[in-house]
């Protein structure tokens, strides 16, 4: 999907850690590493023919559509993997819990799945998995979360995939200063959820700006927040030259037809997780089509590259009629992540939760045919630095196409990225 996320507030956050605190124990969970009848050392979710994964995910909440995508990619990926023969011997089984970007749901989900599953290859929820960063790293169950905030950063078990929320919007502020006729002196606005997706989103802004003689004129909002009228009212007033949009998609529709509808014709510059090709449905389309771009470590299901269109054939196959956004090359691409972690450990002959994390983190450059190289070998680094600029397309797969290819701004570079 490239990058979304809704964050939740601090009381969420907080009862969601005394939650947790409450199921931990001191012990990781699914038992001892054993060494099976074929010489390779296994762990919990690994038995004599199967490889057990967990899906956290979201097919009933905010995220449904982009969930669902997620979950069916993944299993795709498991299926073509299964007809190849598996993994070590092993066909890979994935196990799918809907916690509804529920917070309670979502610990009651890990709790369950954990003990079963030798990795997670989707975790929907950044508030879900930053509160659950502690005992993921405990149990030494490697993670991929469908979140890119830096709270996630710091241990051996969760790997962030590509860049991190403040890395795009670094990124895309270096992009209107260069391609959009931002100058030194001017304001440009930011909208942004509470949390950690907006936060660290806020982070990356307010750096660039710091480094290019910009003001960011901030407008926080809460995920149930749906009309941008008084966000709009805010920025106009104070005369900004563009907005960065670190929201979901809803509010992001809300903000860009407002905006226009007052006159405001300014470039908008989002992180993926404020984009959706459902947007072009709405009466927003023609001003996202012109104004509206979008930072992301992940090209769109549109790119030029022969293991992307491979996987729109394949899933337009399997899954006719259905949009294939960005959530089926996240999904895929996270599960190929995992399956790449497992294929190494079984080189190793160890499938054990250790063996995994291990295998996975001794990929300094992996790139899987997806775009840009991820450096899976660094715990307190982003995997990646470099954004695309992504532009909507009602025409292209996936309604959207590259504008600019995957770059790294000087300022981005530099970048001290905060861990944990």
């Amino acid at each position: 999907m490239g990058k979304f996320g809704i964050r939740t507030g601090a009381a969420t956050m907080a009862a969601l850690a005394l939650a947790v605190s409450a199921c931990a124990s001191g012990k990781a969970t699914g038992g001892e590493p054993a060494t099976g009848g074929d010489g390779v050392r296994t762990g919990p979710g690994v038995t004599a023919d199967t490889i057990s994964v967990g899906l956290l995910t979201d097919l009933t909440g905010p995220y449904a559509s982009l969930g669902k995508s997620i979950t069916q990619a993944q299993q795709l990926y498991f299926e073509q993997v299964n007809a190849g023969g598996g993994v070590c011997g092993r066909k890979i089984a994935g196990i799918v819990r809907d916690h509804g970007y529920d917070a309670q749901k979502a610990v009651a989900a890990y709790t369950e799945v954990a003990p079963k599953s030798a990795a997670i290859t989707q975790f929907i929820g950044s508030p879900m998995v930053t509160a659950l960063k502690r005992r993921i790293e405990d149990d030494k169950l490697l993670t991929i979360p469908m979140a890119w905030a830096t709270s996630l950063l710091g241990g051996q078990a969760i790997q962030v995939t590509g860049t991190t929320y403040d890395l795009d919007m670094i990124n895309g502020v270096d992009f209107l200063v260069k391609e959009k006729g931002v100058r030194s002196g001017d304001k440009i606005g930011h909208l942004y959820f509470e949390g950690d997706y907006g936060e660290s989103a806020l982070n990356g802004s307010k750096y660039a700006a710091g480094k290019l003689g910009l003001t960011v004129v901030e407008q926080k909002i809460k995920a149930t927040d749906q009309d941008m009228s008084a966000q709009v009212s805010a920025f106009k007033d104070a005369g900004v030259k563009a907005v960065l949009v670190s929201v979901g998609p809803r509010q992001a529709a809300s903000l860009v037809g407002v905006a226009v509808a007052r006159g405001m014709d300014i470039p908008f510059v989002a992180g993926n997780s404020a984009y959706s090709p459902q947007l072009l449905g709405t009466p927003a389309a023609p001003a996202l089509l012109k104004n509206y771009f979008i930072m992301t470590a992940a090209p769109p299901m549109s790119a030029p590259l022969p293991a992307i269109q491979k996987l729109v054939a394949d899933y337009q196959a399997k899954y006719a009629g259905q949009p294939v956004d960005s959530g089926v090359g996240a999904g895929y691409s996270a599960a190929v992540i995992v399956g790449d972690a497992l294929k190494k450990a079984c080189e190793a002959r160890d499938l054990s939760r250790e063996g995994i994390v291990k295998a996975h983190r001794s990929q300094p450059a992996w790139e899987g045919g997806f775009g840009t190289p991820m450096d899976f070998s660094h715990v307190d680094q982003p995997a990646s630095r470099a954004s695309y600029v992504v532009k909507p397309d009602k025409s292209a797969v996936g309604g959207a196409v590259i504008l600019k290819e995957a770059a790294v701004s000087g300022l981005a570079k530099d970048y001290q990225v905060p861990v944990g």
